[in-house]
């Protein structure tokens, strides 16, 4: 089956989608890919933190009251405060402040929320498989009879031309977070010190913000980021602070992963990596 695929930047990061099946090509796709563009580059206006005029930093500089703010302004910051209470802190987007705002940066909870959002736009596309992604966090989606799932590549933290697992993913989100691309930029919220009890996490979850938000819980929680996962019903890829690279989650699942890195199939998405 061919794929057909698009690009674009926003938000700091590339944004691609990978569309297979009746409408993976023609007007009716384009018109989607045109739907997903502009939901992003409206997150981009109200969410961007680089950006003096952004919706959230005219909030966070008292310009802008919350009940003047667009909604997706609520929404968010109502997520970010579940995330927090659900993690012990771990994640708590209070702890990192905007650079042109002051405000809370929300940027944590926002690629995520934003990338599921626009996905709704590929959902009129019947008999369409998509995978939309983000800077490697994505949501996948299998509708034609008998496809097979998407193959999720997991970028090695330690050298990003190899792959460290292939995932395969019918239905469902991923998102990974680590250093490899950006350094130490994610500290513990409760002591402000950066993780280095894991060099990398993914999880695989139903829907994109869940799956981000508990990527960088996992990561920050070290050591106790695996069973906190495991308590939460996940699965996915952890690689340790040495290296070792583990899967965790149910059988099913893990069962499908042979053990022979060199055995696993090509990914037919793009690479999941660590933001």
């Amino acid at each position: 089956m061919n794929v057909h695929r698009r690009a674009f930047e926003v938000m700091g990061t590339v944004v691609s989608l990978a569309l297979r099946g009746r409408y993976a090509d023609g007007p009716e796709a384009e018109a989607a890919w045109a739907e997903v563009v502009a939901s992003l580059r409206h997150v981009d206006a109200v969410f961007s933190t680089y950006r003096p005029d952004s919706v959230v930093n005219r909030w966070g500089r008292g310009e802008l009251p919350l009940l003047d703010a667009p909604p997706e302004l609520t929404e968010v910051l109502a997520l970010a405060d579940v995330a927090r209470e659900a993690s012990g802190g771990a994640f708590d987007i209070e702890a990192v402040r905007s650079p042109h705002g002051g405000g809370p940066d929300p940027s944590g909870v926002v690629k995520g929320w934003a990338v599921q959002r626009a996905s709704l736009a590929l959902e009129r596309l019947a008999a369409t498989d998509y995978c939309l992604s983000a800077g490697g966090d994505m949501v996948c989606r299998t509708r034609v009879p008998g496809a097979p799932a998407w193959r999720i590549g997991i970028e090695d933290p330690a050298d990003p031309r190899r792959v460290v697992a292939v995932l395969p993913v019918a239905n469902g989100a991923v998102a990974t977070s680590g250093t490899a691309r950006r350094g130490a930029h994610i500290h513990d919220p409760r002591t402000g010190t950066a993780p280095d009890g894991l060099r990398q996490v993914t999880v695989v979850a139903s829907d994109l913000v869940a799956a981000d938000v508990e990527a960088t819980t996992a990561f920050v929680l070290g050591e106790q980021g695996v069973p906190w996962l495991l308590a939460r019903g996940r699965t996915g890829v952890v690689v340790a602070a040495d290296g070792t690279v583990a899967t965790y989650g149910d059988e099913p699942v893990r069962s499908r992963w042979p053990s022979s890195p060199a055995s696993w199939p090509e990914p037919s998405s793009p690479l999941a990596s660590s933001a």
